[in-house]
């Protein structure tokens, strides 16, 4: 590797150096402890510094100086990792410019030429794939160490490293931490004592930070039940994001697709940087406390301040520029933010003289680079105002006024959004308010509705409203019925979809009507148990829109489909909004604020109840002293998170629950469980098992009510929850929800979303380890491994499944798994995989990697030919030949020769459709229990069912014989008694055949033919076993060509009974084989093993 030119005085350096070549120009050095007369106490210190020291050309063991003749100073340029690389350099350096450098008259004229070409070839290097890190020269040091001591392959992405302490035990060990893009790396090396650390992300349970007596603060990471701690890191906060992020791409590229297919940015894993990785952390939490849509990307940000007009002051704060939206919030984040959709930006003024008709004008003023934002918005406002992006074309630009070049004064204007579908929310048709009988309730209904209008007026309505601790109260207070869905939709960010998407819920609406996929049974099957006893539910209006609006997402996202829970939580939004509004909230919900709810595995489900059980631990330690297993509100708050409290609340408080949920996310969520657990905490303590306190929660839930719900009594009854037993006392939503925000609405919502990743990692780990369990459960019922065995089985089977997904995103491996499958068809391996794995365990090392017999192996065991091999059946195949009987093995070896197992490798083709017709269409159910039937009732093979094999067949079992015997000790012995077995069944059916014939052929033929055959055998047992392959080939095609014209073919029962009169070959099949050593040897060579293939 070519270096920055950098000085070096060679006389401090003679102990460590060996010079190896050397010109009037150039030496060329290695250090010394490595190569020819390494070791001692020399190699044990110089190997102590190159780990400690930060310097390539202290690490690398070779080197190339360039020094003139009169001069002492000498100038680094070139370092390798190998003799072979360096003498690469050396060699382009004699033949480019040694003979250049003739022409120069000054030494310094020379240092500045070699210096100049060097740094030139750095360049070169660098425009492809160091140009996006910072500091690309020390970049290239640390990717020298990293290759040098992992030896991992070319295409793994090192992210970035860090200096650190790893504590191996008790004593800590210095060396460097390498963040790869599926590794996470750690060496050291003192005084002969070398650590090396390799783990890969998807192995990893927790990462944490933590701190005890001896670790201040340090790192912990849980890995294949090892605990990890490194500390002393410089920058331990930047390090622990990093790894949490490269820890999350992991599980979503590898265990949960359906997110990680959103993230178009980190689909290539050969060019995650660490840059990238920060900016899509920054666009990630932009994205989310805004509420915007996934496709927004924080491109800029402009610390400023905002004239605040409810406050007559201005706020110090941050502008947040992305595609299509500007947004500012205040520097605690809390006080106020503002969204502005820049389709909305209206033009821009050096100051507001009057206020303007359904218009905002917003001040923001000491803008540090004004021209840049100015010049930013223009071009931005340029794009929105495009069809594609823009409900409205009348979007002029803004005008940037001199006069005072550190204001920007934007005028923002509502535009109607768009009104394909014009049905009225369900609660507007099926309970129109009375205008003329105002009971107490709906006049405290108008007074609500009086104080959002006015504080509509102080901080504005629709998508540029201001939001504010003022806001928060009033949400806590209630939102009165006619506003809801208004709110609804500008809370969660749902506005901004439904305006930037006119005409699409119309159009999916039309694609999906019609449809019958497994999705919409399901829906069809739920439609009438959504909100039964809700009177919009009881007519076709209602059920009619609900099913409009599930398939249509169902159509939109076939990932998720349609999920449980969803019927009843797009019920309610029906209630409260329009069609078209319910379905962008329900987009909303699905995608942005619950990500990863509604999919068969719940995976967000469980990690925000894993969340909540931290929270209980925090601020509920009565009620954990007590139960010590919290996995028990685990169980009973799922349908809480799933349904956000609408399937154990009364309706008509359920909605006050929502309004908080979509102004304040998840985290309403958890604090009304917090509030509800504390609420009943004497009752629960009291309990004695959970049956009992399933009994309390379910009577608090339904003894809470709503005391000021306009609704009539009909509507209040049609309550989700069970609400025939008579309540002693009654408990207000509205109190409720105030006591959860007064006593734990210090949560902040960076700190759910932090242990939401925290928690994400065991989640789905813990999911892993139960498909696991089940897989060895089936699996050990029919092989005779130990469940130690097989467990190390199953890791290499899933290690070798996710190495052909590490460095690509178009594996079949990866795009045929599916979580939602049978646990046994969750992780497959295609032919490729199948067979590196393959060649590493079993046990004679007959198969090599993508060879014609690999190619055998697999379609013979592949028993529903759809070109996967899952768990079972590779254990099965491994089980026979470890564990199996002479004849089962013998068996096994007959079946691959025959048809179809011994094709020609263009199998392989046949294979490759067959994968990409299985990853489509929905799972087939009645595939799956037919088949299930047909395997118990499968009969047990005999050796009569196997066919016959005839003469070409025959020549190639002989020859994987041949392969098998080749290297053992007793391989002469074997050799011989495969050729006399070949003799004696060729004389065996030249008797037979005679014996049938009703008049014998000429004499002279049949010898011949005998005699080829024999000859064959003969040379075949006496060659070397470098030449075994290639003679036995020939000869054996030989004798196929000479007996081609008389066809002849043998049982199995002939070839069993045959050798088992060669106790030679019996004793050498009855063997046993230690598979333990074999998974050892696998182990270490599987991630080579695939580098190479």
């Amino acid at each position: 590797m070519w270096l920055k030119p950098e000085e070096i005085l060679l006389k401090n350096a003679f102990k460590l150096w060996v010079t190896e070549k050397d010109n009037e120009y150039f030496v060329l050095q290695r250090r010394r402890g490595y190569g020819e007369g390494g070791g001692g106490l020399t190699g044990l210190l110089v190997g102590t510094l190159d780990t400690v020291l930060d310097s390539t050309s202290k690490v690398a063991p070779y080197r190339i100086l360039h020094h003139t003749p009169d001069s002492q100073i000498y100038w680094s340029i070139a370092c390798g990792v190998t003799k072979e690389e360096i003498v690469h350099h050396w060699e382009w350096l004699q033949q480019n410019i040694m003979r250049t450098l003739s022409v120069f008259d000054s030494s310094e004229d020379i240092t500045s030429f070699v210096q100049g070409k060097i740094r030139g070839l750095i360049a070169e290097e660098g425009k492809t794939s160091l140009v996006l890190e910072d500091d690309p020269e020390k970049f290239r040091e640390a990717l020298l160490r990293f290759e040098k001591w992992f030896n991992l392959p070319p295409e793994e992405k090192l992210v970035t490293y860090y200096s650190c302490s790893y504590w191996k035990g008790k004593v800590p060990c210095q060396g460097w931490l390498y963040l790869s893009t599926n590794f996470l790396c750690f060496y050291s090396y003192l005084l002969g004592a070398e650590v090396k650390l390799v783990i890969s992300w998807d192995e990893i349970w927790r990462l944490e930070k933590t701190s005890n007596v001896i670790l201040t603060e340090s790192i912990h990471v849980l890995a294949n039940g090892e605990d990890h701690y490194f500390s002393m890191l410089l920058h331990l906060n930047e390090t622990f994001v990093i790894m949490e992020q490269l820890a999350d791409y992991s599980i979503k590229r590898l265990f949960d697709k359906e997110g990680f297919q959103r993230e178009p940015a980190l689909s290539d894993p050969l060019q995650i940087t660490k840059r990238g990785l920060e900016a899509h952390a920054k666009s990630e939490q932009f994205r989310t406390f805004f509420r915007l849509p996934k496709e927004e990307n924080l491109l800029e940000v402009h610390e400023c301040f905002l004239w605040v007009p409810f406050s007559h002051f201005n706020t110090l704060g941050k502008i947040c520029l992305s595609e299509n939206y500007l947004c500012f919030a205040s520097q605690d984040g809390s006080q106020c933010h503002i969204i502005i959709p820049m389709r909305e930006v209206k033009s821009n003024k050096a100051s507001v003289t009057g206020s303007i008709e359904n218009t905002a004008a917003l001040r923001f003023s000491e803008v540090r680079d004004y021209q840049r934002l100015a010049n930013t918005i223009r071009s931005r406002c340029g794009i929105s105002a495009s069809p594609q992006h823009s409900a409205s074309s009348e979007v002029s630009l803004i005008n940037h006024f001199e006069d005072n070049p550190e204001d920007v004064t934007l005028m923002v204007g509502q535009k109607d959004s768009s009104k394909a579908v014009s049905t009225e929310a369900l609660m507007t048709v099926f309970h129109p308010q009375d205008v003329e009988n105002l009971d107490p309730k709906m006049l405290k209904e108008k007074m609500k509705e009086q104080s959002w209008n006015i504080h509509f007026s102080e901080y504005g309505r629709g998508t540029s409203m201001f939001f504010t601790r003022k806001t928060r109260d009033l949400i806590v207070r209630g939102v009165p019925e006619a506003l809801r869905g208004e709110l609804w939709m500008l809370f969660s960010g749902a506005v901004n979809d439904m305006a930037t998407h006119p005409g699409y819920y119309t159009e999916l609406v039309e694609q999906s009507l019609g449809t019958s996929t497994l999705a919409t049974d399901e829906i069809e099957r739920d439609l009438h148990r959504s909100l039964p006893e809700h009177p919009a539910f009881q007519s076709d209006t209602g059920i009619s829109a609900l099913r409009r609006v599930l398939t249509a997402y169902a159509y939109r996202n076939p990932k998720i489909g349609y999920c449980q829970a969803m019927n009843i939580l797009t019920s309610v939004l029906l209630l409260y909004a329009k069609e078209e509004e319910a379905f962008w909230l329900l987009v909303a919900v699905c995608e942005r604020m619950l990500p990863d709810y509604f999919n068969r595995r719940i995976i967000g489900a469980l990690v925000d109840q894993a969340v909540f059980e931290d929270l209980i631990r925090e601020h509920l330690p009565q009620l954990v002293e007590h139960m010590t297993d919290l996995s028990f509100f685990s169980s009973v708050s799922l349908s809480w998170f799933l349904t956000l409290f609408i399937s154990v609340l009364p309706i008509e408080s359920a909605v006050n629950v929502v309004d908080c949920f979509f102004y304040d996310g998840i985290k309403a969520i958890l604090q009304l469980g917090l509030a509800v657990l504390d609420y009943n905490m004497e009752a629960l303590i009291g309990c004695h098992d959970d049956a009992e306190a399933v009994t309390i929660l379910n009577k608090f839930f339904d003894s809470v009510t709503n005391r000021d719900s306009p609704l009539p009594p009909t509507v209040q009854q049609a309550s989700v929850g069970n609400n025939d037993k008579a309540s002693d006392f009654n408990v207000d939503i509205s109190q409720l929800i105030r006591e959860a925000y007064e006593k734990y609405g210090a949560i902040r919502s960076e700190d759910v979303e932090r242990s939401r990743k925290r928690n994400k990692l065991y989640v789905i780990q813990t999911l892993e380890d139960t498909t696991k369990q089940n897989v060895m459960r089936v699996v050990s019922q029919e092989v005779r491994f130990s469940a130690l065995q097989l467990d190390e089985l199953y890791y290499l089977f899933k290690r070798q499944h996710f190495l052909s997904c590490y460095w690509t995103m178009q594996s079949p491996a990866l795009l045929h798994h599916d979580p939602s499958l049978a646990y046994l068809e969750q992780y497959q391996l295609g032919f490729q995989q199948f067979s590196v794995l393959f060649s590493l365990l079993e046990p004679w090392a007959f198969c090599t990697p993508k060879s014609t017999l690999s190619l055998w192996v697999f379609r013979l065991i592949d028993e529903n030919q759809d070109g996967l091999i899952n768990f079972k059946e590779f254990c099965y195949a491994l089980d026979t030949l470890y564990g199996g009987s002479f004849t089962n093995k013998l068996k096994f070896l007959f079946k691959l020769h025959l048809p179809p197992g011994n094709s020609t490798p263009q199998l392989i083709l046949f294979i490759i459709p067959k994968l990409q017709q299985n990853c489509k269409g929905k799972v087939d159910l009645q595939a799956y229990l037919k088949q299930w039937q047909n395997e118990i009732l499968k009969k047990e093979e005999t050796i009569k069912d196997l066919p016959r094999i005839n003469q070409a067949q025959f020549i190639h079992f002989s020859k994987t014989l041949y392969n098998i015997f080749h290297g053992d000790p007793e391989e002469e012995s074997l050799y011989r008694a495969v050729a006399h077995v070949t003799s004696l069944l060729l004389r065996m059916e030249e008797v037979g055949r005679r014996l049938q014939e009703p008049s014998s052929p000429p004499e002279s033929s049949k010898p011949a033919n005998t005699s080829a055959v024999e000859e064959s055998s003969t040379e075949e047992a006496s060659t070397t076993p470098e030449s075994c392959d290639t003679s036995s080939s020939h000869n054996s095609q030989d004798a196929a060509a000479e007996l081609s014209e008389t066809e002849w073919s043998f049982s199995f029962e002939q070839v069993l009974a045959s050798l088992l009169n060669e106790p030679a070959i019996v004793s050498f099949f009855e063997r046993p084989v230690d598979i333990q050593t074999k998974v050892g040897h696998a182990k270490v060579a599987q991630l080579n093993h695939n580098t190479k293939t």
